[in-house]
């Protein structure tokens, strides 16, 4: 009896997690799965802490793409007069004007750690709890004595936002296929012994360089249509199509698996933006049109990773097995973002709170049952007594159990070019983790938390603001310029939530990259009215509805 008692004691001492249910269909509690292991509260912050940790710095060593750290660095910092130099921007056609390798990194839509001050959301912990002079989602891996450099989940998911650095955020404008495809001209032409000459690399510097050209051989890439949309998934299934039996006829028989596909993608556009984390928790679909229907979508999103930087999937399958620790800990971090509130940015004040109990109606009435619901602060017994700010708060989250897929009729290349990643269901690694996807004839109808943050609208980013978002389709603008949020006062429009349109449009953001076009394939701003605020040809709401209306979404 004492023995089971001091076993009690030792086995209360301790968390155990509980495993996920990554099945198709598995209900989803209200308020979703914040907690997705249910580790307990101390455990929790521990591990969701190393999980932002791997956001940052992508923690999958045996990554197909990585490329020598320092040399390239020295390449970028280091003498003009550098021949090598010269050449390497002429085939890069202009890249040059970096006086850092940090410059090459902005540029490439990368963003600064969060301030050590930072709290709440916008706080993350350091690497080695130092702040890094890089930016957010460079990574540097050591294999076989040398440093190599290459990008994390952050890169893509984390943006700025007045100021502020926010993880698991959209970035608005990756350009991270961008370095992919200049990589890949790059290292097509560029022999590994004079890159050594020219930049002093070491030999296993050099021998980092080669392996990676090797690599590249099995990667396909896809110019996004516009800045701000996103090819990963492209770059993926394109990827998959090269690994047949006689390109890897130097590699294990495991690439016999792979064969030739057709792909839709071979001439559509697929383009999407990046999700934001922090909506995870409430669904049991993944991707913007729910076409992932089982597995855990973080391991998922690995084994795509690195699928699209050509690594060998036998050492990814092995390093999986091996990290489990790893993936649970990245999945922490994920599941438990949370949105920045408008609040943070916006006095109180200006959201008139009547007016938003007024859009709480509205919403309730017409988007709800699509988007579920949010229970508000401000219907609290003694919610007037709070101040304002938290009046404002959103309570409970009630979305779907199951989540749905609705087609609403907006742009159609996005669902249609899953079609080609249905070929991902016959690798051994996904039959093996439970992994399944399946073209869908829609896409999700989103949790809508954290969508005042969220512009610009729908899978493309093909509407500017929530003003546009609520226009019938044929009056939303043509095309429009997107800039960088650095001011609330100029880079946002506070009354439509989103990009300022026309007289309005800072003049800095009038460049060719940043105008968006919607007449092109695949950037189609069609959709998301008939049937929801347009019935029998007529809208159903005044302008006076409309705006109270963005007034409850913005305290989502």
């Amino acid at each position: 009896m004492k023995f089971i008692t001091i076993l009690l004691l030792i086995l209360s001492s301790h968390s155990f997690a509980s495993s996920p249910d990554w099945s198709a269909g598995v209900a989803i509690p209200t308020n979703g799965r914040h907690n997705i292991y249910q580790w307990s509260d101390e455990d929790f912050v521990q591990i969701k802490n190393r999980g932002k940790i791997h956001t940052q710095i992508y923690p999958v060593t045996v990554t197909g793409m990585l490329p020598p750290y320092w040399p390239t660095v020295r390449l970028i910092e280091e003498d003009n007069k550098n021949p090598f130099k010269k050449w390497v921007q002429s085939i890069l056609h202009g890249v040059s004007g970096f006086d850092s390798f940090n410059d090459v990194l902005r540029n490439l839509g990368l963003h600064p750690y969060p301030k050590k001050t930072d709290e709440g959301v916008y706080s993350v912990p350091y690497p080695e709890n130092i702040g890094p002079d890089d930016l957010m989602g460079l990574g540097l891996i050591q294999r076989n004595g040398a440093e190599g450099f290459t990008f994390s989940c952050a890169a893509c998911h984390s943006s700025n936002l007045f100021g502020k650095t926010v993880l698991g955020m959209t970035n608005r404008f990756p350009k991270a296929n961008e370095f992919f495809i200049k990589a890949k001209k790059l290292m097509a032409v560029t022999d590994p012994y004079l890159f050594q000459a020219y930049t002093g690399a070491t030999n296993a510097e050099r021998e980092l360089l080669s392996e990676a050209q090797d690599h590249l051989r099995f990667v396909s890439l896809k110019q996004p249509i516009a800045l701000g949309l996103d090819t990963s998934l492209a770059q993926v299934a394109l990827s998959l199509n090269r690994r047949s039996k006689d390109a890897y006829a130097s590699y294990s028989e495991w690439y016999a698996r792979f064969p030739r596909h057709d792909a839709i993608l071979d001439n559509h556009p697929a383009d999407s933006k990046p999700a934001v984390w922090w909506n995870l928790k409430y669904k049991n679909r993944w991707l913007s049109d729910g076409s992932v229907l089982s597995g855990n979508p973080i391991f998922t999103n690995i084994i795509w990773n690195e699928v699209g930087r050509g690594a060998d999937l036998v050492q990814l399958e092995k390093w999986l097995a091996e990290n489990s620790a790893v993936i649970e800990e990245l999945t922490t971090a994920v599941f438990s973002s949370e949105a920045p509130l408008i609040t943070d940015f916006i006095p109180a004040e200006k959201i008139d709170l009547g007016r938003a109990k007024l859009g709480e109606q509205i919403f309730n009435t017409n988007c709800a049952k699509c988007h579920g619901n949010y229970d508000k602060a401000w219907s609290l017994a003694g919610s007037e007594n709070l101040p304002l700010k938290e009046q404002l708060k959103t309570v409970q989250v009630r979305y779907k159990q199951s989540t749905p897929v609705v087609d609403v009729g907006t742009d159609p290349y996005r669902r249609l070019g899953m079609k080609s990643l249905e070929q991902l269901n016959d690798l051994e690694i996904s039959k093996k983790n439970g992994i399944v996807i399946k073209a869908q004839e829609g896409y999700v109808p989103p949790p809508l938390v954290g969508i005042w943050a969220r512009w610009p609208y729908l899978h493309n980013n093909s509407v500017p603001n929530l003003c546009a978002l609520l226009t019938p389709s044929d009056r939303r603008p043509v095309a429009y310029y997107s800039g960088d949020a650095l001011n609330p006062t100029t880079d946002f429009d506070l009354e439509c939530n989103g990009y300022p349109l026309g007289d309005k449009t800072p003049k800095s953001w009038q460049t060719r990259d940043h105008y968006f076009d919607t007449r092109k394939k695949g950037m189609s701003n069609k959709g998301h009215d008939e049937r929801i605020f347009i019935k029998d040809g007529k809208e159903i709401l005044s302008s006076t509805d409309k705006r109270n209306l963005i007034l409850f979404l913005q305290t989502l």
